[in-house]
């Protein structure tokens, strides 16, 4: 079964693709308790108090500013044991504005004093107060119309609920209930963070579809649902919807001016480059390579206008990402980006160079302990910086290369390692870290490793997981419904459920296109229709030696030559064998390359020669039962058996063998049985009958010719010459 760590993209912006410049700046700063606080600054100011009252009311500034939020009574008791008069000032300003409209609301911050210009009072800039006096205003002065509508119905909420009396049939409830969404300041912001990090906790593609458009409905220019209108349409993959919203997100944060003063008009050039860098991101995400060029040249072309380095590297990144898609050899420009990321101090950048260095050294066939080496010196890198994200990808990396080598057992052991390692990101609206791609693809590994050794209720289990934490409409779901199709074809091919397995063949074209034809031409071999399949091989090795998809093309050289072998061309399947062999070998894909020695052991039986077929099967008989999946270690202990019951008839004293062959077989059994391969167990028991004649076994020999029978009889099926296929 074919891997899937080819699915574990190194995208340097990681979050869908996206280059994140602070987009939600608003944070929890503007709240109806810290309107209370700025009010009772503001009369402290304004009034004339006792020194007394003074000194009392200023020890009390910063814990009411730092500590949690009060409720209003909580809030006004507090400051009334201090100073009565200042209490009663505060309720009277908090009346005016709950009980008025919106304009007295932001009458109120209008007359604030400025913390740049109040050197006389309490609201100077370097104080404790004018720092909080100006994290408010500025909090204030970015929000946007419905923003401020949401705060000032949060100010009536928490003003009026502090005088709501309980009815009778209610108990502290407060009179005045507003809508939860309409107390929500940072709903937008609360979608954004959870389509980033839990997507299920987030409303449904079609439902924050249609909060956004009642919202931009109501204030077309508010930039942020632009921005969270693109990142829903990302999870539904509508490319027309996303790089419309992409579009007018820029424009709108371009026209509001929401980057601040301080940039002048370098806010706009920024925002430019920003936008030309994300849409060159969004093709890539669609596989529109020619169109992500032409706005990654854009985006270049701005950022070096503007001399802004850090925007660079980052196009840098895409540059070499971008190559890497197209299937071309982007070593050199990844390595230039490692080196100008380390250059400017941008350990993230510098470390997914790295992470796609070693992705490029697996396919172009490095050694394991030189790639292993570099992502251990990435991990002293991810850990010194707390890049908690980049240490989940290192992990499922390690996962994909150690499986691509054939080495199952470390690449479970890294995939558990990564299930159970404790996320260092801040866990918000109680989201778990276990919805990235990193965690998809090691889940993906583990359901196709236990699929291997036909432990299907374990993999029923890690499925209903995938399937509960990335929903189908989520981004990482592709990746589970791939595994799922590839799991339940092998098992219908294993059991001889051919018809069920050709249904599967469109849908995982329809994910995977290279996946889709070599399945498709396992199906057609299956079934005997050898030209087509011959047919779909051929194009297949084209498109992977075009794309450098070393491990495919050797499997399709595996099915090329069992296509020979059906044809009685052993001798012509040799080259091609051998061939498959040298490539495994050079690339240190195990796995593959034991698959291709038990290939050229039965094209060694079939050419007569069975003594050097048993010689070259001890080279790969070990790691097959120590790596290989069950279906493999049957194969591979039938042809033993084969082969020394061939020996054992060439040789005047070849007992032993036989008796050898009585205990491979068995084993053989048991692994087939387990996967319910009855056409194999029909190929056992027909060779356990013939041996146990040869050795005089009459009691067994009944036994097995029986048991060969009542196979033969349930499967209605011809058996297929135990000579043509391994």
């Amino acid at each position: 079964m074919a891997s899937v760590h080819e699915s574990l993209y190194f995208n340097p912006m990681m979050t869908n693709g996206v280059v994140h410049a602070n987009v939600f700046g608003i944070k929890d700063w503007v709240t109806p308790y810290k309107i209370s606080v700025l009010a009772l600054l503001y009369e402290m100011t304004a009034s004339k108090i006792t020194l007394p009252e003074r000194r009392r009311l200023n020890k009390l500034i910063l814990p009411l500013q730092q500590g949690p939020d009060l409720t209003l009574g909580q809030f006004l008791q507090t400051v009334e044991e201090c100073c009565p008069q200042t209490a009663y000032a505060v309720k009277l300003r908090l009346h005016e504005m709950a009980d008025g409209e919106l304009k007295d609301m932001e009458y109120f911050f209008s007359t604030l004093p400025t913390p740049f210009t109040a050197f006389d009072s309490e609201a100077y800039k370097t104080s404790v107060v004018g720092l909080f006096m100006r994290h408010m205003l500025l909090a204030y002065n970015k929000l946007s119309f419905s923003q401020v509508y949401k705060l000032y119905k949060s100010l009536q909420h928490y003003y009026h609920s502090h005088y709501a009396k309980p009815t009778d049939g209610q108990v502290g409830l407060p009179a005045l209930v507003a809508d939860d969404s309409d107390m929500d300041l940072t709903s937008t912001e609360d979608n954004a963070y959870l389509l980033k990090n839990d997507e299920n906790k987030a409303l449904k593609p079609a439902a924050l579809q249609e909060e956004l458009n009642n919202m931009l409905k109501f204030n077309p220019d508010f930039a942020e649902a632009h921005y969270l209108n693109y990142l829903n349409s990302m999870r539904v993959q509508d490319i027309f919807l996303s790089a419309h919203s992409l579009l007018h997100y820029f424009d709108r944060l371009i026209l509001s001016g929401s980057e601040g003063k301080s940039n002048g008009d370098e806010g706009y050039g920024r925002s430019l480059r920003y936008a030309a860098l994300n849409l060159a991101s969004l093709h890539c995400r669609f596989g529109h390579y020619q169109q992500a060029d032409l706005a990654l040249q854009e985006a270049i072309r701005i950022a070096q206008e503007s001399n802004d380095h850090v925007c660079l590297q980052h196009c840098l990144s895409w540059l070499y990402t971008l190559e890497q898609m197209k299937g071309s050899d982007s070593t050199v420009l990844t390595e230039d980006s490692v080196k100008m990321a380390a250059h400017f101090c941008l350990p993230y950048l510098a470390s997914l160079g790295i992470q796609s260095l070693v992705q490029q050294g697996a396919t172009q066939g490095k050694t394991a302990h030189k790639l292993m080496d570099a992502l251990k010196d990435t991990d002293i890198l991810h850990w010194k910086h707390s890049l908690s994200e980049l240490i989940e990808i290192s992990l499922a990396q390690t996962t994909s290369i150690w499986r691509m080598y054939g080495k199952s057992t470390m690449a479970l052991q890294q995939a558990q390692l990564l299930l159970n390692m404790s996320s260092l990101e801040p866990v918000n609206f109680s989201v778990q870290q276990n919805n990235t791609e990193a965690f998809t693809v090691a889940l993906c590994h583990l359901a196709e490793l236990h699929a291997e050794q036909g432990l299907y209720n374990a993999v029923s289990e890690i499925l209903r997981h995938l399937k509960e934490q990335f929903p189908p409409h989520s981004q990482h779901a592709k990746l589970w419904m791939l595994c799922d199709l590839k799991i339940q074809f092998e098992r219908h091919m294993n059991e001889g459920k051919y018809h069920l397995a050709e249904l599967l063949v469109t849908a995982i074209s329809a994910l995977n296109k290279t996946e889709g034809l070599y399945r498709k031409a396992q199906v057609l071999k299956a079934l005997n229709r050898s030209t087509e399949a011959y047919s779909i091989l051929q194009q297949l090795q084209v498109r992977c030696e075009k794309t450098k998809c070393t491990e495919m093309v050797i499997r399709v050289m595996l099915s090329t030559a069992e296509l020979h072998w059906e044809s009685s061309g052993f001798s012509t399947a040799l080259p091609l064998l051998l061939q498959a062999l040298a490539l495994a070998r050079q690339h240190h894909l195990q796995s593959l390359a034991s698959e291709t020695i038990l290939h050229l052991a039965f094209t060694q039986l079939m050419l007569g020669v069975p003594e050097q077929a048993l010689s070259v099967l001890h080279e790969a008989i070990e790691p097959v039962l120590a790596h290989g999946a069950v279906m493999d270690k049957g194969r591979a202990l039938l042809l033993t058996a084969r082969c020394q019951m061939a020996v054992a008839g060439f040789r005047p004293n070849g007992q032993g063998q036989a008796v050898l062959a009585v205990d491979t077989l068995n084993e053989a059994a048991a692994y087939f049985s387990k996967l319910n391969c009855k056409e194999r167990l029909r190929d056992v028991h027909y060779l356990q009958a013939q041996l146990h004649r040869s050795l005089g076994q009459t009691s067994q020999c009944n036994k097995s010719a029986m048991l060969f029978r009542l196979l033969d009889q349930e499967l209605q099926s011809p058996a297929p010459p135990v000579s043509m296929r391994l």
